[in-house]
């Protein structure tokens, strides 16, 4: 990590919990139905007839999800709706991807192309002489 001022340590922006609830591919796959064409706010049972798990499985897994505030809950009536908060997530993710620009730049982003750019040699022991300049 440089020492930059604008470059903030990573650790402070890994919500590891965040990780954690995206890590399952049944989470990614509500998440993904939740943002979709057709997402917009959906029921624990319309969830569950999209995805191979029990509507159990889907409910448990909507909990790690706003656990994780990746979703939000809102009840009507019986019923309770998830949807995505987008803005948050968004904002962390952006977060996350400027500072990792910021502090660990590409060295293909660098003003020479890797082949101009200068080789540090190391020697390790004298060097040895040319052979073709003995007698």
């Amino acid at each position: 990590m440089r020492d930059d001022p604008a470059c903030t340590p990573l650790v402070d922006l890994l919500p590891t919990e965040l990780f954690r609830a995206l890590g399952d591919p049944n989470r990614v796959a509500i998440l993904c139905d939740l943002c979709g064409c057709r997402g917009g706010p959906k029921t624990v049972s319309e969830l569950a007839a999209e995805l191979p798990v029990d509507l159990s499985v889907v409910s448990r897994h909507l909990g790690v999800l706003k656990r994780a505030r990746v979703l939000e809950a809102e009840r009507h009536g019986k019923t309770v709706q998830y949807t995505v908060r987008a803005r948050d997530l968004v904002t962390i993710l952006r977060s996350l991807a400027d500072a990792i620009d910021n502090c660990c730049p590409d060295p293909a982003d660098s003003d020479q192309p890797a082949s101009k750019q200068p080789v540090t040699e190391i020697r390790t022991g004298p060097a040895k002489p040319d052979r073709l300049s003995q007698p």
